[in-house]
């Protein structure tokens, strides 16, 4: 019983936390979207640089464009670089490397000798060979001997002096010309040979064993004393007093003043940095919380249908705020020329997915942050707003490869002509603008070409589709199409029909022709399944419905848009297509069996749900306008007479009737809209199913002499 009752305690408990765990992560979840903004503002607080930034911008050779500036306290000039590296390099230069040295290698080797003497030919046992050989071992190992590899690193090196370590650490100089390797000790035992002694005796025996390396390259102490030596550089050149004048408005800032000037920068962000790092977050915080609040009042004012999608909302973050932390790390990192950032994709990424509006916004708030970081602000302001008044007008639609090349030569172009209109604006010398930065630009140019790509990645994170992706899956070549029209040649022939009007309407209504267009191709799809039971697929012979009552004939219709969405879900088709096959009946009604079952049982109750399709209804202008299209087109071709008059009250019945029946209510159309829209449809029709001249017929006669027969002759215009 007690364990019984421990385990329901335990799976009681587990049950509680769990549902409370549950709980949280729904809250967490399903959190609002301001608190994104508030999540990225945090972070960008966070990343930003927090050393103290000087206020003032200078380049050498150009003038001092602030006020009188004075020394506030005393501070050191630093070295030019080139100085430095002058002192460093004399450093290097007039180093001498250092050798140990083994004392005890001349006693070991003459002692070997002593000992091995014995064992030599006959004629070496002069002993005027013994002492002569003593006395030259001897010579050899005071003056030193190196290895093969020592001589060639001093030689390469141009060493003229190298120190040897004796004892207590003491270096003695010692000329690198005068030291021995072993092969030239052997050679120098031969050629001092005296008068008296014969050379080929010293040669019977191999003096080679008693030659060693008694110096030997010391590379820890070498680098040592070198480093030692390089640390003894003073790295300033003299002092600023206090109250003294370093640049004044208008002068050109020369070699010296610029090293002051970069003193005083250094000695500002090492001293007076620490002491204003809470005033700099504190402006860092007021100016980006400022600045996002702006962005969310955007959304929250203008762009309501955004704001209403995180998913919207978490992107358009994302987006500005990758582009601030690239800033973030470039400036504070000091890695690469901020202008090689290609902040031209954001609008063109933007205004691929959302509007031009939109992207301009996104990308002033993103520049603007960014303007807080970089080293000049005004400049780098003028030149990113330019480009992005160019992307978003050379790049209105994405669709081919060509305009997005067009639309980066523009943008290079802004980028170059802006520059240097900036630069003669500031200095009037084009002699002085610096042209290092035009390479920058051209690695711009670059990374914008890479926006193809990037779009790609988005629209797998994020769900989206650009025209691009849709320009794709609209080729009818693509094996779901191709199977498609050959087990549904009505039904293909009707989506191509359904295209052609819905692409119309959405170009003069301002919604995206492309996006029509494609859903249009995909809306039937899940006729694939039963294509004889659909009137447009219908071959001669039996009818398939012949045998079914009025509710099975109508479940079998309904069917289709959820196998149509089973059927684009298995092919991975993107949301917003599969969107256009649940909306294109909405919730309407499947009129013809309805009608009939009415009719045929005007006392019997109906089940209105056996008849209405289960889908949405559309909630966009471009799925209204295939709505309406499928239904025009559709009933279109059981009219007997094509003539304005019937075309028109068939389209004015049909669109009214879905109004009538709400299936229109969410869809963001005026009635300027609609009333636009079938016109367009009554054009189209018009020209789909005008009437052809009659090609006439030759008299007997005239048949007879004439050898043109009635096929080859031109119709009477």
């Amino acid at each position: 019983m007690i364990k019984k009752a421990l385990q329901k305690y335990v799976y009681l408990s587990f049950f509680a936390i769990f549902r409370q765990n549950f709980i949280v992560m729904k809250k967490i979840i399903n959190i609002p979207p301001y608190f994104y903004f508030i999540l990225v503002t945090l972070v960008i607080i966070i990343l930003f640089p927090r050393e103290e930034r000087f206020r003032y911008t200078f380049v050498e050779g150009k003038p001092w464009k602030y006020g009188l500036l004075t020394a506030p306290r005393d501070f050191s000039i630093y070295k030019s670089e080139q100085q430095l590296k002058m002192e460093q390099d004399s450093v290097i230069n007039n180093f001498n490397p250092y050798f140990s040295w083994d004392k005890e290698m001349y006693n070991k080797q003459l002692e070997r000798f002593k000992s091995d003497y014995e064992h030599f030919p006959k004629e070496f046992w002069n002993l005027e060979y013994k002492h002569y050989i003593e006395k030259t071992l001897k010579d050899i190992y005071t003056i030193g001997i190196v290895s093969s590899n020592d001589y060639a690193f001093l030689k390469n090196n141009r060493y003229a002096v190298f120190k040897v370590l004796q004892d207590s650490n003491k270096a003695i100089p010692h000329p690198t010309s005068t030291v021995f390797t072993p092969k030239s000790a052997y050679s120098y035992i031969l050629e001092k040979c005296q008068k008296n002694l014969n050379a080929n005796v010293l040669r019977s025996v191999d003096l080679n064993v008693y030659l060693y390396e008694n110096m030997e390259y010391d590379e820890a102490m070498s680098e040592k004393v070198k480093q030692n030596d390089l640390r003894q550089i003073s790295p300033f050149c003299g002092v600023v007093q206090a109250g003294e004048k370093i640049v004044d408005m208008g002068e050109i800032i020369n070699e010296q003043t610029f090293q002051i000037l970069f003193s005083f920068k250094q000695m500002q962000e090492n001293q007076g940095g620490k002491m204003q790092v809470g005033g700099l977050i504190a402006g860092i915080s007021i100016l980006t919380v400022s600045l996002m609040l702006c962005f969310l009042l955007y959304l929250l004012y203008f762009q309501k249908k955004i704001y209403a999608s995180k998913k919207d909302v978490v992107f358009l973050l994302f987006i500005s705020s990758l582009f601030i932390f690239l800033t973030e790390i470039c400036v504070g990192s000091k890695l690469f020329n901020v202008y090689i950032i290609p902040y031209a994709i954001i609008p063109i990424v933007i205004q691929t997915f959302f509007d031009s509006r939109t992207a301009s916004m996104v990308h002033l708030i993103t520049i603007l942050i960014c303007s807080l970081v970089v080293p000049y602000p005004f400049e780098f302001i003028l030149l990113q707003l330019s480009t992005c008044a160019v992307a978003i007008y050379t790049l209105k639609n994405l669709n081919q490869r060509s305009e997005l090349v067009r639309s980066a030569i523009c943008i290079l172009a802004t980028y170059i002509i802006i520059y240097i209109g900036f630069q003669f604006f500031q200095e009037g010398d084009l002699s002085k603008v610096g042209w290092t930065v035009f390479i920058c630009f051209g690695i711009n140019f670059l990374f914008v070409m890479f926006t193809y790509p990037f779009i790609y990645i988005l629209e797998k994170i994020f769900g989206y589709i650009s025209n691009v992706t849709l320009i794709e899956l609209s080729d009818i070549n693509l094996p779901i199409l191709t199977q498609f029209s050959e087990r549904c040649p009505g039904t293909f022939q009707h989506s191509l029909q359904v295209s052609m009007l819905g692409t119309a309407a959405a170009t003069k209504v301002g919604a995206n022709p492309q996006l029509v267009r494609t859903g249009a191709l995909y809306h039937d799809l899940g006729k694939m399944d039963n294509p004889a039971y659909f009137i447009e697929n219908k071959m001669e012979g039996n009818n398939p419905h012949d045998n079914l009552s009025y509710e099975q004939s109508a479940q079998i219709i309904i069917s289709h848009v959820q196998k149509g969405v089973e059927k684009a879900k298995s092919i991975n088709l993107p949301p917003v297509l599969i969107k256009f096959i649940q909306t294109h009946h909405g919730t309407g009604k499947v009129k013809y069996f309805y009608n009939s079952f009415k009719n045929a049982n005007p006392d019997k109750p109906i089940d209105e749900k056996l008849f209405t399709y289960p889908g949405s209804n559309p909630d966009t202008k471009e799925t209204a306008i295939l709505m309406m299209a499928d239904s025009v087109e559709a009933a279109s071709r059981s009219l007997k007479d094509y003539n304005e008059e019937s075309i028109r009250g068939l389209v004015n019945r049909i669109i009214d009737g879905q109004i009538a029946e709400g299936l229109l209510n969410n869809a963001p159309l005026t009635f300027k809209n609609i009333s636009v829209i079938k016109n367009v449809f009554v054009e189209k029709l018009l020209s789909v199913y005008h009437s052809r001249v009659s090609y006439p017929e030759l008299k007997q006669t005239e048949r007879e002499g004439n050898t043109d027969t009635a096929s080859d002759a031109e119709p009477h215009k």
